[in-house]
């Protein structure tokens, strides 16, 4: 039996639900971001406390088909460009669909229901969340970070993280560094 977690998105959420799931004395098989995969059924109150542990730890069952497709469009879009390596040279929307055996229009139009945004806009906001993360540990230049994104091209990165945060890379890098002397001077 699967069950699905919203807001389950790093591996500390995992080790919290693997936690959980020990507490209660609940046999599990694989746990991975937003899924996890119990040997049996749960009787129906050992699935209640479960809920509410989860909900207690800011994570969430979730129960309806539409949540739980939106969760596993997030959980491949959140795996694509967080925790690999280096992005598909697929189409994005080919590498979803792909990944979750579904049309991508299928896909795209009950993400859009669910959530209010597209998965292209999703996808961008994570892109962009990942560049602010690479800038702050400044171990890559924008040209590095525009490439390993796929990006076209550096202009085309720094427009879509204005467009995005108001800013630009490197003002939103000065800002780091200002408060890091900030943090100094105490």
């Amino acid at each position: 039996m699967k069950i699905f977690i919203k807001h389950m998105v790093s591996q500390r959420c995992r080790m919290k639900v693997k936690e959980e799931l020990n507490k209660l004395g609940i046999d599990y098989l694989s746990i991975d971001l937003g899924i996890v995969e119990l040997e049996n059924n749960p009787p129906a109150e050992l699935h209640e406390r479960l809920k509410q542990n989860l909900i207690n730890s800011g994570l969430e069952l979730i129960e309806d088909k539409k949540s739980i497709l939106v969760e596993r469009i997030k959980n491949v879009i959140t795996k694509m460009i967080h925790e690999s390596e280096e992005l598909p040279k697929v189409n994005y929307s080919d590498y979803i669909s792909e990944q979750l055996g579904y049309d991508y229009t299928y896909l795209s139009n009950i993400f859009t229901e669910v959530k209010g945004i597209t998965i292209q806009q999703y996808i961008i906001n994570n892109k962009i969340e990942r560049v602010k993360e690479l800038l702050l540990y400044d171990e890559l230049n924008l040209t590095e970070i525009s490439y390993m994104l796929q990006y076209s091209s550096v202009a085309h990165l720094s427009n879509q993280f204005r467009k995005t945060t108001g800013l630009s890379p490197s003002f939103f890098k000065q800002l780091k560094l200002k408060r890091k002397e900030n943090l100094e001077n105490l």
